[in-house]
């Protein structure tokens, strides 16, 4: 019974730290108000060096458009990291709010990694890199240059 419960402290003692080593952040991005098709959104995170790093979450159903998303396809085709299995959604029209929530190792904040979102709309725009933002551990907010209002980083 003693070896089982120094166990279960030793299992515990290993595993606490990588939990406290994560964080929830949350990224709201505003779309403007436009009348027409939903927009495809993907957001993703850039390393320090401006490289791709991953995909946090894309929005449009028809993956034959997510070409259209050429900042981020170009990226993420580059980097072979298309796997997008949990991380999709419904398109967001004009006006409305997209809410993605990522849980991010805090060494990623305040080292220049940056979150990016692109957008594009059928019979439309395409907007690579239309709003950027730091990931910072303090809330921040950015204005997008197309289809994006505002973009918000918050924790």
């Amino acid at each position: 019974m003693k070896k089982l419960a120094a166990m279960l402290m030793l299992a515990t003692a290993l595993v606490a730290p990588a939990v406290a080593m994560a964080r929830d952040v949350t990224i709201e991005t505003s779309l403007v108000q436009y009348s027409g098709h939903a927009a495809y959104l993907a957001v993703y995170l850039t390393n320090p060096d401006g490289s791709y790093n991953s995909t946090l979450w894309v929005s449009g159903q028809k993956s034959k458009y997510y070409g259209d998303l050429r900042g981020w396809a170009r990226a993420a085709s580059s980097a072979g990291s298309l796997n997008l299995d949990g991380i999709t959604g419904a398109s967001v029209g004009g006006g409305q709010t997209l809410t993605v929530h990522a849980n991010l190792a805090d060494t990623l904040l305040d080292a220049g990694y940056q979150i990016h979102v692109d957008t594009a709309v059928e019979n439309g725009g395409q907007y690579a890199d239309d709003a950027v933002i730091p990931l910072t551990s303090t809330p921040a907010t950015a204005t997008g240059t197309g289809y994006v209002n505002t973009v918000s980083l918050g924790l």
